[in-house]
């Protein structure tokens, strides 16, 4: 099922690669080796209109739609570019203050984030409280007219350079899942403290760090949505995340068996191309085949959410197919490298790395596999009355 792209998504396409081309290809490896990117680079995408893109345009945002970020996606990741954490900023931060915000909020967050004067951030892990959100310790407890905010987050992306933090903490402890709301958090607030770069053993060139909430206070107007419906919010807007954590894994997929067919055309074994050998060209039909199937998929999804119409037990199989696809992909086409595969300056080992998070974040494997069997859980439940 091919995607409705217009004219309009191929010029967009154009300008993205020129910006990869001129403003991310000759530094990601110098962003690799510090652990984070340099800042510029944020205002430099902002100027070329490549952050918010799907943001309303009255609040600075491109107004644009989902495949313009699919097509951002691919683009990067075809020269397995993952730094920085444009796509936490602008589609997964800011589709929160769009939907949730008040239009003050809107106003006065989304403008100087499309322009990349401020970069965003969401903190929901904590370092005991990882997919399980209702057991986050995180508390924002009203005093007046404000939060007082105490806790810990970790594997914040974004972290080192956020200037504004979308907290995930409890308004009621005793509530559960019931008492969890969402509050906006600015760095500059007294209180607050960016703790030690995270090193991880793929996406280095993206900054992650621990955030710190020592009596930190905001105004009661800082907080999103409603209060202690924080739970509900974030299981609207997970489907949309999910959606872009299943592109990420199979556009991952895609360039490794675009490396690996290009690699086995242009080495010689024994006398021969690599490309010769049987094994080579099962191996390449093997995982061409998987990636078909996960586009196929990942496609249907993704014109689904365009309609306003992906439910979150579809975009968990999104996630768990493509992430789960992508590993083993990405691990056969690694190996008709050799020992060239097992080298940092080659694109294939660096994707390699990258991708073990892919069953990570967004909700674990696990995770999704209980989203999944819960819906067939209730279908039979359904059935039965």
């Amino acid at each position: 099922m091919p995607l409705p792209y217009t004219d309009v998504h191929e010029m967009f396409r154009n300008s993205v690669q020129r910006f990869v081309e001129r403003e991310v290809a000759p530094y990601h490896e110098s962003w690799e080796e510090a652990g984070i990117v340099d800042r510029a680079i944020w205002k430099k995408a902002g100027e070329q209109g490549l952050l918010l893109i799907t943001a309303p345009e009255e609040y600075g945002g491109g107004g644009g739609d989902f495949l313009m970020v699919n097509i951002f996606l691919e683009e990067m990741l075809k020269g397995v570019y993952t730094g920085p954490g444009f796509r936490v900023h602008s589609d997964i931060v800011a589709p929160y203050i769009v939907n949730l915000g008040t239009e003050e909020q809107k106003k006065r967050w989304l403008p100087k984030m499309a322009s990349g004067e401020m970069i965003g951030a969401i903190a929901m892990t904590e370092p005991s409280a990882g997919s399980d959100l209702k057991a986050i310790r995180t508390t924002a407890v009203r005093d007046g007219d404000e939060y007082v905010i105490n806790g810990q987050k970790t594997f914040i992306t974004n972290g080192e350079h956020s200037d504004l933090i979308i907290v995930v903490a409890k308004t009621d402890p005793n509530a559960g899942s019931k008492g969890i709301s969402l509050i906006v958090v600015e760095a500059d607030r007294p209180g607050f403290k960016k703790g030690r770069r995270l090193k991880k053993i793929g996406l280095k060139a993206q900054d992650t760090t621990e955030l710190f909430f020592d009596d930190v206070r905001v105004p009661l107007s800082n907080i999103l949505g409603e209060e202690n419906r924080g739970f509900v919010h974030l299981m609207t807007e997970l489907p949309r995340e999910r959606l872009i954590a299943a592109a990420v894994a199979q556009v991952g997929a895609e360039s490794a068996v675009r490396l690996a067919t290009e690699y086995a055309r242009e080495r010689h074994v024994f006398g021969g191309p690599l490309m010769a050998m049987q094994n080579t060209r099962f191996t390449l039909a093997d995982v061409t085949t998987e990636v078909t199937v996960g586009r196929i998929f990942l496609n249907d999804c993704i014109c689904r959410f365009l309609e306003d119409d992906l439910d979150g037990t579809h975009a968990a199989k999104a996630k768990l197919w493509c992430s789960e696809r992508a590993g083993t992909v990405i691990d056969k086409c690694l190996q008709l490298f050799g020992g060239w595969g097992y080298m940092s300056e080659y694109p294939i080992a660096r994707l390699y790395a990258d991708a073990r998070v892919y069953r990570i974040y967004a909700g674990s494997s696990e995770i999704m596999k209980e989203i999944i069997a819960r819906s067939i859980e209730n279908a039979q439940s359904f059935e039965n009355e």
